[in-house]
C-alpha cells in the first residue's frame, strides 16, 4: 500500500483547484487534486505541503483533513490522504501537469479524475459542501489576544481561512493589530511571516482604507525581503490598491522592483502576475512605462505557464489603449 497525500485547495471564491495529468503518466489525461507520495520520516501534513510547493509552487493553509480513501489499482493499491487547504495563489506552476482548473463543488461532479479522486471529490462534495460544520476545523473564537506572545503564538498556528478572517475582523477594530501583523510579516520565521502577510491581505479585502496608510512602508522595504511567500501578499495588496495616492519616489520604487520580478527567470508566476498589474495601474500615470510593459509580457509569453500567459494577454489588451494613443487615467 502507497500512502499519498493529497490537496482540495479553495481560492477566495470556494472554488477547488484540480490538475490533469500527461500523456506519459499513470492515468494519462486524468484530472486528480494534486499531491504525491508521503517520503520517509515526514508527517502527513509536512508532505502536503512539500509537494504543493514541488508542484505547483503554491503556499497553502491546512483547513482539515477529510477521511483516508484506498483504491487497487491493480498494479499498484493507494492509501489517498485529503487535506482541506486554502490558498491565496490562483496561478500554480505546473511542474508535473499539463493543465488546471478551478471548479466549483456541483462542476467537480463532472470531472473526469482518477478512480481515487472520485471518492474524494464525493466525499468533500458529501461531508464539506453539504455538512459544512463538521469539517475539521480549528478556530479560535474565545480568544482574546492581549499580549505579543498570544497573538504570536494564534498565527503561527493558524489553520484555516476563518482563523485569519477572524484575525482580520479583530485587525479592523484595532489598529495595533495591523502594525504587530506588518512586524511579524518581516519576521526571519518564515512560517510566521507568510501566515501574518497573509492575513494582512484579508484585512485589506475586508477593509482596504485601515491598510493605505502602512503602503508606502510596504513599498519602501518590497526589496529586502527574501520571504517570497511575504513578497506575494504584498504585491497582491498593491495590485488592488489605488496606487496613484502614492508618491513619485514610491512610485519609482515599486515600478523597478516590478519590472525586475517580471524580467527574472526565478521569480514566482503569482509575483509575475502582480507585478503585470501594478505596472499597469503606474502605466495609465506614466504612459511611457506601457511599451517596456507590453514587451515584457511578450517576451513571457514562451514561458509556458497558462496562468501567466492569460493574464499577460489580458494587460496587453488594456495596454493597447495606452499604447495606441488611447486616453490615460487613473485606475
Amino acid at each position: 500500500m502507497i500512502n499519498v497525500t493529497c490537496a482540495i485547495i479553495r481560492n477566495d471564491e470556494n472554488e477547488v483547484l484540480v490538475v490533469q495529468r500527461g500523456e506519459q503518466s499513470d492515468h494519462p489525461f486524468k484530472w486528480e487534486f494534486p499531491g504525491g507520495k508521503i517520503n520517509e520520516g515526514e508527517t502527513d501534513e509536512e508532505s502536503v505541503i512539500r509537494e504543493i510547493r514541488e508542484e505547483l509552487f503554491m503556499d497553502i493553509v491546512i483547513c482539515g483533513r477529510l477521511q483516508p480513501v484506498s483504491y487497487d489499482y491493480g498494479h499498484k493499491k493507494i492509501k489517498l490522504i485529503p487535506f482541506i487547504c486554502d490558498t491565496l495563489d490562483e496561478l500554480p506552476v505546473l511542474a508535473e501537469h499539463i493543465d488546471f482548473r478551478w471548479c466549483t463543488a456541483e462542476e467537480l461532479k463532472s470531472v473526469d479524475f482518477s478512480e481515487a479522486d472520485i471518492l474524494v471529490a464525493d466525499q468533500y462534495h458529501g461531508d464539506v459542501i453539504k455538512s459544512p460544520g463538521e469539517t475539521q476545523v480549528l478556530v479560535e473564537n474565545e480568544l482574546q489576544p492581549g499580549t505579543d506572545k498570544e497573538l504570536r503564538r494564534m498565527i503561527h498556528s493558524m489553520m484555516s481561512t476563518q482563523e485569519a478572517d477572524w484575525i482580520a475582523a479583530s485587525a479592523v477594530e484595532n489598529p495595533v493589530f495591523i502594525l504587530k501583523l506588518l512586524e511579524y510579516s518581516y519576521s526571519e520565521d518564515k512560517k510566521l511571516a507568510f501566515r501574518a502577510s497573509w492575513t494582512l491581505s484579508k484585512v485589506f479585502d475586508k477593509n482596504p482604507e485601515i491598510i493605505r496608510p502602512y503602503l508606502p512602508g510596504m513599498v519602501e522595504r518590497i526589496n529586502s525581503l527574501d520571504n517570497e511567500s511575504t513578497q506575494r501578499s504584498f504585491l497582491r495588496i498593491l495590485s488592488l490598491s489605488d496606487i496613484s495616492r502614492l508618491s513619485l519616489k514610491h512610485h519609482g520604487i515599486i515600478a523597478d522592483h516590478c519590472f525586475k520580478a517580471l524580467n527574472s527567470g526565478f521569480s514566482a508566476i503569482a509575483v509575475k502576475a502582480y507585478s503585470m498589474e501594478i505596472i499597469y495601474r503606474l502605466a495609465l500615470i506614466y504612459p511611457e512605462l506601457a511599451n517596456e510593459l507590453s514587451a515584457s509580457i511578450i517576451l513571457l509569453q514562451g514561458e509556458g505557464s497558462a496562468g501567466v500567459i492569460a493574464r499577460g494577454r489580458i494587460i496587453l489588451g488594456k495596454l493597447a489603449d495606452i499604447t495606441s494613443g488611447g486616453k490615460s487615467g487613473k485606475g
